[in-house]
């Protein structure tokens, strides 16, 4: 593909920022189905908070009742010392009865109940910081894939210059050949460096499609669609240090949303045990019922005041002895709490252990990068050199060539090093959990 019609692909594509890229990426399918979860869970919290309030219930109708033919013996007295049995055979007939009741039930004290409603408020609470860590692993991809898209653009724009560069070494080679200066090898070197270059721009075109492809998806948006990186104008900045390791450790312990999970996870633990506990300990309840009945329809409203029953009490429930199911899942309970705690230990080694290790790989890539930019100032002096000597005619195309890849490999570097260091910090900030503070306080 030549650089013309590259260039009119990347002027027909969507331009996206960064900052774009971030937001887009909290808010792909993942952490869309993480955020989800949270809901779910404000919904299991209203669950268990309506076992706390009043239960009412309004039964009304007719009812009716079908009695079969049937068969009766009685016995009936004649005298002191005689009776007689006599049988009789009723036969069928139906009954039509109305009626109407209404019932008010409140928990007084349950233990095991309100233990539940904050278990399923502290789960709600684990469940968003979940959900927070999902989000802020959505958006690092995000970045990362950004950069990707962004390194295919550069290059593009490294390989369409070494291609430049390389016509203007043929026209050069042809021009000195046709002055008799140098020998037709030169201009067909020159003119096979152009082939291959031009083919490393077209593999590279079909690598930018993949990273559009891959950026395009993970932001939920149509594969088909076409995607310019817009430069985040970072690349042209010295990379600015690395925070201290000990200050990013302590940001991690703070703000690290999978620490508080997990601390959360640790809490709805030690909640199911005391619910379970609470079957040890007695439950108190009213209940207030009142029925209103009738043989007819016409008196089920014409006489309100015949037919009321009214009920109510006080329910005072004790499980005295139930097996030792209680015992059993208590010590159950005591086990996952025990889990929990081992979970969230083992967790806050491994992320103080990633921070480190995210923090050394910044630091590298920072060295890399002033290397990288080192070597690219001595590669434009060796090709300056190179083009000097071959025009003077001291010099070989194939001298030039080896300048000019020397050149365009250490542009390639350093392009890497520089995107390398920025996906490293975002990395860094992750591990942290400082990737979006406004989520992660």
């Amino acid at each position: 593909m030549s650089a013309f019609l590259i260039v009119a692909t990347l002027l027909t594509a969507t331009p996206i920022t960064l900052e774009e890229t971030r937001q887009l990426g909290r808010k792909n399918t993942q952490a869309l189905q993480a955020a989800l979860d949270v809901a779910v869970a404000q919904e299991d919290q209203r669950v268990a908070r309506s076992g706390l309030l009043p239960q009412v219930q309004l039964n009304l109708g007719p009812a009716l009742q079908y009695l079969g033919r049937r068969r009766q013996v009685y016995s009936v007295p004649v005298s002191d010392t005689e009776t007689v049995t006599r049988e009789v055979v009723s036969t069928s007939n139906t009954a039509d009865s109305y009626f109407a009741s209404l019932g008010v039930s409140q928990v007084v004290y349950n233990r095991g109940l309100w233990k539940q409603l904050e278990q399923a408020g502290v789960n709600v609470d684990a469940t968003r910081n979940q959900s927070i860590e999902e989000a802020d692993t959505s958006e690092l991809e995000a970045i990362r894939r950004f950069f990707n898209l962004f390194l295919s653009q550069a290059t593009l724009d490294v390989l369409n210059a070494t291609a430049q560069r390389s016509e203007e070494q043929l026209e050069r080679a042809r021009a000195l050949f046709n002055a008799g200066r140098v020998g037709k090898s030169e201009e067909i070197a020159a003119q096979v460096n152009l082939g291959n270059d031009r083919i490393n721009i077209v593999q590279r075109q079909n690598l930018l499609v993949a990273d559009q492809v891959q950026l395009a998806v993970w932001l939920a948006r149509p594969g088909t669609e076409l995607i310019q990186a817009v430069d985040p104008g970072v690349l042209q900045q010295e990379p600015a240090p690395a925070p201290a390791l000990d200050d990013a450790i302590k940001q991690a312990r703070e703000h690290r949303a999978l620490l508080k999970a997990l601390q959360q996870r640790v809490r709805v633990a030690e909640l199911q045990r005391a619910i379970v506990q609470g079957d040890y300990i007695p439950r108190v309840g009213l209940s207030a019922s009142y029925s209103h009945n009738s043989q007819a329809p016409g008196s089920f409203f014409s006489e309100p005041g015949y037919g009321n029953i009214f009920n109510g009490g006080v329910t005072l429930t004790w499980d005295l002895f139930n097996g030792f199911n209680t015992d059993a899942q208590s010590a159950r309970a005591q086990v996952n709490i025990r889990k929990a705690e081992l979970t969230f230990a083992q967790t806050a080694r491994e992320l103080e252990a990633e921070v480190r290790r995210a923090h050394q790989v910044l630091d590298g890539q920072i060295a890399s990068a002033k290397l990288a930019t080192a070597n690219r100032a001595v590669a434009q002096q060796g090709l300056a050199l190179a083009d000097e000597r071959f025009k003077a005619g001291a010099g070989s195309t194939l001298d030039v060539r080896d300048a000019q890849l020397k050149l365009t490999q250490a542009e390639l570097v350093l392009l890497q090093s520089r995107i390398d260091v920025e996906i490293a910090r975002y990395a860094l900030f992750r591990a942290m959990g400082t990737l979006n503070p406004g989520e992660s306080q």
